[in-house]
């Protein structure tokens, strides 16, 4: 199989690629068997991603995957994301050749981690105490 006229699309014009400086996460992932990596920067509100960007390294396949997962995550719940798998994403490019098919999972699975994280982030600040008030405050009865 050789790669569609949406993979080339993608490759050539990737979409969504820079940096989220207030990202709420950050997730890298990477395939060590190819040398393909991926940082994923994404911004959460009201347990929807509402913006997504990333950095990729990797060949065509891997650039083109990368690019059509900010797409399919873009303005998704959290578990609508969880939902993007492998063979979503590169159905969603008309297919990649067999020896691809690592790359959607490289996305796909950069996009569970960083959910996860995101996720683990929510319930670890819910479950730290409030900060209580630093006030050196005198009454009047001390005087």
């Amino acid at each position: 199989m050789e790669y569609t006229d949406k993979v080339w699309d993608h490759f050539n014009n990737p979409r969504n690629i820079g940096v989220i400086e207030d990202a709420n996460i950050v997730v890298r992932a990477g395939d060590p068997s190819c040398g393909d990596g991926l940082l994923i920067f994404l911004k959460v509100a009201d347990d929807r991603i509402i913006d997504y960007k990333y950095k990729v390294f990797g060949c065509g396949a891997a650039i083109a995957t990368s690019s059509i997962a900010s797409e399919l995550a873009m303005g998704k719940t959290l578990d609508e994301v969880l939902a993007i798998s492998p063979a979503t994403i590169a159905n969603a490019l008309g297919g990649l050749p067999n020896n691809k098919m690592h790359c959607s999972n490289l996305a796909s699975s950069a996009l569970r981690t960083a959910v996860m994280h995101y996720r683990a982030k929510l319930a670890e600040e819910a479950a730290a105490p409030p900060a209580s008030p630093n006030h050196s405050e005198v009454s009047n009865d001390a005087l």
